[in-house]
């Protein structure tokens, strides 16, 4: 009966199934295919021996990394990171969308979010290039500091400016774009609702925050939870183009400790160690932001 109704659906919406099928053997191929690697975390790998021939550690290299040097350098910095960017990056795209959707102006709306949209789609090379140029001893920002008579640094040497500027920069990267999401689920809200605020006199902010506030409590909700599941995941890419030695006390963090430990130094279990631990983390924050969600506002993943 079963493979009936399966065979009908399939025969009937076999071009949808046909769209979709790309994306499914994208994802087994790059995101569930790997997963088998995994398994070199309990393993002393050696390339020639493969992963099945070498020798099984247990959780040898989760405890040398439990007791490196470097294990609380790291975990703070990933979650001061993730927790800087979640508490000013958050909030940003969610109050661009507000000020947007407030506009009366249709051209001088569009023109703003094409302006916000752009860093976007600017390459991370091309963003770090940039952050690098602006932060020079002789660049942009230090200029306006000497003509303002202070004494030029260089930021990207100073290890207590790296969290500024990244924060900074992702802001910048992504706000525009993030504004996407919330500007959708704010002309969903029913128009009549605002109608009725402005009958009972509410000013605009009384509106937005009786109105529009509530009407995209769920969307915030639903991007909060992704952003919590991700919390440990700092952008790897940029971190790596802007950081250096000089800084790693603020600046590395898990994914780049990973990163030299398995690229660089070729210890590919204890990098495989430290990457299973980071993910084993994000996902026990997703599925408790997830309860928590459900329980306090009934909007949840699943």
């Amino acid at each position: 009966m079963l493979k009936s109704r399966l065979g009908k659906d399939l025969l009937r919406n076999k071009w949808l199934y046909l769209m979709i099928l790309p994306v499914v053997i994208y994802y087994f191929l790059f995101h569930y295919v790997p997963l088998y690697g995994t398994i070199i975390a309990f393993k002393q790998f050696v390339p020639a021996k493969g992963i099945l021939g070498s020798d099984w550690v247990g959780f040898k290299h989760f405890e040398e990394f439990f007791s490196s040097i470097y294990f609380f350098r790291v975990i703070k910095n990933t979650v001061l990171l993730s927790f800087f960017n979640l508490l000013f990056g958050f909030p940003a795209p969610i109050i661009l969308a507000l000020l947007l959707n407030e506009l009366k102006s249709p051209l001088f709306r569009r023109i703003t979010q094409t302006i916000t949209y752009m860093p976007h789609f600017i390459t991370l090379v091309v963003v770090a290039g940039i952050i690098r140029y602006f932060t020079l001893s002789d660049g942009l920002i230090n200029d306006v500091i000497a003509f303002f008579g202070g004494a030029r640094i260089s930021f990207l040497q100073q290890p207590e400016s790296f969290r500024p500027i990244y924060i900074i920069s992702e802001i910048w990267q992504q706000i525009g774009w993030g504004t996407i999401i919330y500007l959708a689920a704010i002309t969903g809200i029913d128009q009549q609702q605002y109608e009725a605020a402005k009958i009972d006199g509410a000013t605009k902010l009384q509106q937005i925050r009786h109105v529009t506030l509530p009407g995209i409590l769920p969307t915030i909700m639903i991007m909060l939870i992704l952003a919590l599941g991700n919390i440990m995941n700092v952008g790897f890419e940029k971190i790596i183009l802007l950081y250096s030695a000089s800084i790693y006390e603020t600046a590395d963090v898990i994914s780049t400790y990973v990163y030299r430990k398995g690229i660089l130094e070729f210890s590919y279990s204890y990098s495989a160690a430290v990457g299973l631990f980071n993910s084993v983390i994000n996902f026990t924050i997703l599925l408790l932001a997830n309860s928590f969600s459900k329980r306090a506002s009934n909007n949840s993943l699943w």
